[in-house]
């Protein structure tokens, strides 16, 4: 059997191949652009891929593949329903960064809700030290009276709600897909939630329901000191709207990104110009590390 993994350095190094080396002849890439996709993969009878694009185009031209694999649980990269018309299974890596990716979900949130920021630059600028009062502090508020909000219910967003439950936060959930409904949390519109909760995760995948889900429409809806924190997809939030909201934005919206629409991330970018940085944290779409 002919495997080939096409962009195996974004599992990072020092990974243990033997389980797939004794399945087939395994041929790895660390990385593959658009143009030589084909050339690599026309031989193969199974292809792993993590962030390079399977669309029509290039799944025409791969006349022995029978299996794709998603190194990761995302599979917006392949054109899913023309694989399947070709007979070409597509399999993803379900579950396999939930709690990585909850736990970064909180991190970000507790990144903004305890101004973390401000109280780093205030103890290693020397402010502490030439104050009298033993503590410099911003009053903030605890989860446990707090309204969580989550977009996309599956199986990380089902984490999170947990995790905000067991901090005392009151759940609601928005359903992209309308196929998940839990007992736990109540269900409400998107208008609803966005108007009504304190902090806001995405968990959603990107298609044709979720893209630009969030745009300038619906940030205005959002409450005074919102935290809207997308670990989804980027492109589910649109970005240059976005931008263009917190620059001029005076209701305290704070924004933390794991996802952007093109990554790495463009060096013109127009969340790189944002005037007031306190408002967003982007980190390199690496929740799923651990």
């Amino acid at each position: 059997m002919k495997i080939v993994f096409l962009d195996a350095s974004t599992l990072g190094d020092d990974i243990d191949y033997s389980s797939l080396e004794s399945l087939g002849d395994l041929t790895l890439y660390t990385s593959t652009n658009s143009d030589e996709i084909v050339e690599r993969a026309k031989q193969a009878e199974v292809l792993i891929v993590n962030k390079v694009k399977l669309d029509k185009a290039v799944i025409d031209q791969l006349p022995q593949l029978k299996l794709i694999c998603e190194a990761a649980t995302g599979v917006d990269n392949i054109d899913v329903e023309y694989a399947k018309s070709k007979s070409i299974k597509v399999k993803n890596v379900k579950g396999y960064s939930t709690n990585s990716v909850a736990q970064h979900t909180f991190a970000m949130a507790m990144y903004f809700l305890n101004d973390l920021e401000v109280y780093r630059k205030f103890s290693a600028s020397g402010e502490w030290t030439r104050q009298d009062n033993f503590s410099f502090f911003r009053p903030y508020q605890n989860i446990e009276t707090l309204r969580w909000g989550i977009i996309g219910l599956g199986d990380i967003g089902n984490r999170v709600a947990g995790l905000a439950t067991s901090f005392g936060a009151k759940v609601y959930y928005y359903s992209t897909s309308g196929l998940n409904n839990s007992k736990a949390y109540e269900q409400l519109s998107l208008d609803k939630l966005l108007k009504n909760s304190d902090i806001i995760s995405i968990h959603a995948p990107l298609n044709d329901k979720t893209k630009n889900l969030i745009g300038v429409e619906e940030l205005l809806k959002l409450k005074r000191n919102t935290i809207l924190i997308n670990v989804g997809r980027g492109g589910i939030i649109n970005e240059v709207e976005l931008a263009a909201f917190l620059q001029k934005d005076e209701f305290n919206i704070r924004v933390g990104l794991d996802v952007l629409e093109q990554e790495p991330m463009k060096p013109d970018h127009p969340l790189l110009d944002l005037k007031d940085s306190s408002k967003l944290l982007i980190t390199p779409h690496m929740a799923w590390a651990s």
